[in-house]
């Protein structure tokens, strides 16, 4: 579904793997009505259907059974209950039109905010009305989707020894290896900061200031599908600098997780709540916990020269060395797996968990016309604002009053944020107003626009 950025990718998800599997049934239910009975769920995002080659599948949840598809020729019918879509595909000037009162939306959307900042607002998040995203309060949250489970934390580090050799021969204490550059949470501009202060050995295309040892690993297909030699080269390194592209609560990648696996201490900016699914109370280093670039820099230099301390950031890999009750248990719960055959990917997971609310529905809606309104109808499940909202990106280093007037990250990501929020109100509004034609999208993006203008 999604793809790679270069090294330290924005990359494809372990779990993601699964697209092309075998289709996955569901885990079976005694539901006898026949495929023309079923509630229909159709993935308006294609590309995502999990259930290649096939263009429509039955599919068996604990609830009931559901008729799944991606073919738009269902769109306008009764039993079209749900309608999925793909996060970092949704547009909102191509959304469905009219939108049909007895359809539900499903957002599934386990990628960077940066992908769609639609939403990250509450018009744009609105719009849905059942969640899959990284965020832990969406309906079927995501969040754990890069972490296969606690053996792959608990993977022994390379020695100290080794470490401390490596510096030997001139490679810094820290490696940077990012090759998408230019992106919202703007960390290549504090990453040349820190340089200033401390060596940095950056191998992807951001910053760039040292050749990788071998060809192979310059292929970045090698870094995403975690090459022994690659996972080598890495470990070697004490610091790992792990900036996510985009900043907001629970979105965390590989980024985070791989150097924990390898024994490299992240550096990490990322989700400000990240503490909560960490291992133990030391674990990573956090870039915001330091007033300045140079004050990380001695903080590093400190541990790079007093190996117990710096041990210490590796603990968790010892036996019972994994304290937090909380990852635990959220990886105990989760009934997806990574990686994993024995468990449905996410992908099914949600559709079943979309095909048994739909199913409930069905049966509510039901009881509601027998009683002639004595039973309530089934009131909507509305997404909310924390199933995905992510804040305004700001400068990875100082502050927007401190950047030029031509500042190319603060011309493409300040306005692409407060556009999207524009988007997502004119949709809502061409909702309100039963509108079936996208093409007036852009006369309400104008009004909305002349509006903002008159207030101010």
């Amino acid at each position: 579904p999604c793809a790679a950025d270069g090294w330290a990718q924005d990359a494809v998800p372990p779990g993601a793997a699964f697209v092309a599997a075998a289709s996955y049934r569901g885990p079976g239910n005694n539901d006898t009505r026949s495929n023309k009975a079923l509630p229909i769920l159709l993935w308006w995002s294609g590309s995502l259907f999990p259930h290649f080659p096939g263009d429509t599948e039955r599919i068996d949840c604990p609830r009931g059974s559901c008729l799944v598809t991606r073919s738009r020729r269902v769109a306008r019918h009764r039993r079209t209950k749900a309608l999925i879509f793909y996060g970092t595909d949704f547009r909102a000037y191509e959304a469905p039109l009219p939108r049909l009162p007895h359809q539900t939306w499903a957002l599934f959307h386990e990628e960077s905010p940066m992908n769609n900042y639609v939403l990250s607002h509450s018009p744009g998040i609105r719009l849905f009305n059942y969640t899959a995203t990284f965020r832990r309060e969406s309906d079927y949250p995501l969040t754990l989707q890069w972490l296969p489970g606690t053996g792959y934390l608990r993977a022994p580090a390379v020695p100290l020894a080794e470490k401390d050799a490596w510096r030997r021969k001139g490679y810094g204490p820290v490696l940077y290896m990012q090759s998408h550059c230019d992106v919202p949470s703007d960390r290549d501009r504090y990453v040349r900061e820190l340089m200033k202060y401390i060596q940095v050995d950056s191998y992807g295309k951001c910053l760039h200031n040292r050749e990788l040892p071998s060809e192979r690993l310059t292929d970045t297909s090698t870094a995403t599908t975690e090459d022994s030699e690659f996972m080598t080269f890495v470990a070697r390194y004490k610091f790992h600098l792990a900036l996510e592209n985009a900043i907001c609560d629970d979105y965390m990648t590989e980024k985070l997780w791989r150097p924990m696996h390898l024994g490299a201490v992240p550096v990490y900016r990322g989700s400000p709540a990240v503490r909560d699914w960490m291992p133990n109370n030391l674990s990573i280093i956090l870039i915001d916990d330091f007033d300045s670039p140079q004050e990380l820099a001695k903080y590093l230099d400190f541990l790079d020269k007093n190996g117990d301390e710096y041990l210490k950031y590796l603990e968790y890999k010892n036996v019972g060395g994994i304290k937090n009750q909380f990852l635990l248990e959220s990886l105990e719960r989760r009934e997806w797996g990574v990686n994993d055959m024995t468990l449905p990917n996410y992908l099914n997971g949600f559709e079943c968990f979309i095909c048994d609310k739909e199913n409930t529905r069905v049966k509510e809606e039901q009881e509601h016309k027998k009683s002639r309104g004595k039973i309530p109808a089934p009131r909507p499940h509305i997404a909310q604002f924390k199933h995905m909202g992510c804040p305004m990106p700001t400068p990875g280093f100082g502050s927007v009053e401190d950047l030029s007037e031509g500042d190319s990250w603060k011309e493409m990501w300040l306005q692409d944020y407060w556009q999207s929020l524009d988007q997502g109100e004119a949709l809502t509004a061409m909702i309100h107003h039963n509108e079936s034609h996208q093409g007036r999208f852009w006369d309400y993006m104008h009004e909305i626009f002349l509006k903002r203008m008159r207030q101010h």
